[in-house]
């Protein structure tokens, strides 16, 4: 397949006011976007974004682009990515567009693209966006220009889609704490979760003022949660990161429950109810006491590479529904097309509240192993990791660690690295094989 000049694995991302995150470079996607989505007929494009401070210029040059290619424009204005999937199939439009770079830091912003059904484009059409923007194709005469809509009502839309996913759940008594991340959930999920009963005795996260998106709060770093839960006495605390597809949870000891954890209790609770189709998929980096667990139940398990769109690739591909990576990225595709840190999180309170337990409680008889990951910082990983020396000493290990434990040697996607990663009951002797093996990569290397 052709190689993409500007579409990596979750869209176009780099840091903001640098190309291709410019305003001019997303005029110009704007317009070859456009462009492919209308063809024959006139298409409609939903657009929303987080709160960065750059999602302003983003979004105007986009809209922009796609109107002067004759799309017409709807903006949501800050909204989840999973909202933004769904408010592009209930607008009836033919595409979404989310601005965000999810849990990165402010200065970072992408734009990633969702198509009729809100799942992600096509390889095909993204190759044929970028030969349009390379075309520098000239835009629609003044009759065929297009027109921009705001919708006031996006918020009210999602939140009636998030209560639907678990009619009739009833959270009085519930007291809660929230972490937003001062990013696309701030002024959803405070006001969802009071609805449905529950007492929000801490926001947290909820001020955005451009550059504070993810800093020192939210799924990327719940100490701040941990510290309010167990301050306030809550039963429960829930972050979600800056775009609000992933949720981390804390107990009512302070103790954080990652995506790990909430995909077993997830599995448990659908295995119970008979609801669960096809095998539970996790990554390469699920923990191989979560692994045990779940098929402790009778439930097949099957991993994918760390990535969301993998692991959605999987489930299509098994014909499975539930899946999901430590960071709290969860899908449940029976209720949702793409991940949703909301809805995963009120699924988690309903299979609680159904048996009547905590999320201590819940977990109380998973056993983690001991996992350890060393990263190296070397050149040609996947070469490297295919040499012969480092085979052997990687069989050696997973030898060393038969039906105990596992062995993950990756190489970094994003930058020169290796991954080290050795999981095992013995902390002391997951450490010893993980230096061992990190050593002999670090020498083929030399």
């Amino acid at each position: 397949m052709t190689t993409k000049k500007y579409f990596g694995t979750d869209g176009i991302r780099g840091r903001a006011g640098e190309p291709p995150i410019t305003a001019e470079f997303m005029v110009a996607l704007g317009r070859a976007a456009g462009r492919v989505l209308t063809n024959a007929h006139r298409a409609v494009v939903a657009i929303g974004k987080d709160t960065r401070v750059s999602g302003y210029m983003l979004e105007s040059a986009l809209e922009a682009g796609l109107l002067s290619a004759g799309a017409d424009v709807r903006l949501l204005g800050p909204m989840p990515t999973p909202a933004v999937a769904y408010l592009t199939r209930q607008l009836d439009a033919s595409a979404g567009v989310v601005i965000s770079a999810s849990h990165n830091p402010y200065y970072d912003n992408g734009i990633k693209f969702f198509d009729a059904n809100g799942e992600k484009l096509p390889d095909e059409i993204e190759l044929a966006i970028e030969r349009e923007i390379d075309a520098q194709a000239p835009g629609q005469t003044s009759d065929r220009i297009g027109k921009a809509i705001r919708v006031e009502d996006a918020p009210e839309r999602y939140e009636r889609f998030c209560r639907r996913a678990v009619p009739n759940l009833d959270l009085s008594g519930l007291r809660i704490v929230l972490d937003c991340a001062h990013g696309a959930t701030y002024h959803i999920a405070p006001e969802l979760f009071e609805k449905l009963g529950a007492q929000v005795v801490d926001a947290i996260g909820v001020l955005p003022d451009g550059i504070n998106i993810n800093r020192e709060c939210g799924a990327t770093h719940p100490e701040a949660l941990q510290s309010a839960v167990v301050e306030h006495g809550a039963h429960i605390g829930i972050a979600f990161d800056g775009d609000g597809d992933r949720v981390q949870m804390v107990d009512h000891t302070g103790e954080l429950a990652d995506g790990d954890d909430l995909l077993y209790i997830l599995a448990r609770d659908r295995k119970e109810r008979k609801a669960l189709r096809g095998p539970v998929v996790g990554t390469l980096m699920t923990n191989f006491g979560i692994e045990r667990a779940i098929t402790e139940l009778g439930i097949e398990f099957v991993r994918a590479n760390v990535g969301d769109r993998y692991v959605l690739q999987r489930l299509k591909e098994h014909g499975g529904i539930l899946g999901g990576e430590a960071s709290g990225h969860l899908l449940a595709l029976d209720v949702a097309t793409t991940g949703d840190g909301i809805v995963s999180a009120l699924l988690v309170l309903e299979a609680l509240k159904r048996k009547n337990i905590t999320l201590a409680q819940a977990r109380s008889d998973l056993r983690r192993v001991s996992q350890l990951t060393i990263n190296l910082r070397v050149t040609g990983g996947s070469s490297l990791i295919a040499k012969d020396d480092v085979q052997a000493a990687r069989a050696k290990v997973e030898e060393a660690l038969r039906g105990r434990g596992r062995v993950v040697l990756r190489a970094s996607g994003t930058e020169p690295l290796v991954r080290v990663t050795v999981e095992g009951e013995d902390a002391t002797e997951v450490r010893a094989l993980a230096d061992s093996l990190a050593a002999v990569v670090k020498s083929a290397a030399s």
